[in-house]
């Protein structure tokens, strides 16, 4: 399978160092450059960028995916099943509280899928999720 391009997403953060517990300690992310209002992290090749503000923005909404309201926006990443559920594990043993616990969504279906909700520090959503069958991560 060719290697896919990595993507660059710079998310905001009000504190820096609850920002660094959590991406580099919580997630296990490493990381990369910093100075004293930013730090790059390693989020699986790649460029995940916290960045200091004074005010974080509020989120805009939620909306409707399977049974649950999701929050908008977010980001994440598509994992094995495998490490999926022990990420979750993870997760739970550093008492990250859940916005939407680990379930499988849209069973049977082309776009079944394990995924799970949470917010860093600073509030932003992430979604981690596993796909049943990769190759059915844009099947209609």
């Amino acid at each position: 399978m060719p290697r896919r391009p990595a993507f660059h997403l710079a998310v905001p953060v009000d504190d820096l160092v609850a920002a660094r517990g959590f991406y580099g300690q919580v997630l296990g992310l490493p990381e990369g450059r910093s100075a004293d209002h930013w730090v790059d992290w390693n989020l699986e090749g790649h460029q995940l960028v916290t960045h200091l503000v004074p005010t974080v923005p509020q989120p805009a909404g939620t909306s409707v995916v399977g049974q649950h309201r999701v929050p908008i926006p977010h980001y994440g990443l598509l994992l094995p099943e495998q490490s999926f559920h022990q990420f979750a594990e993870r997760l739970r043993a550093a008492g990250v509280r859940f916005d939407i616990e680990p379930h499988r969504r849209f069973p049977g279906e082309p776009g079944e899928q394990w995924t799970m909700f949470f917010r860093d520090p600073a509030g932003n959503a992430l979604e981690f999720k596993s796909f049943r069958d990769e190759s059915m991560v844009f099947a209609r």
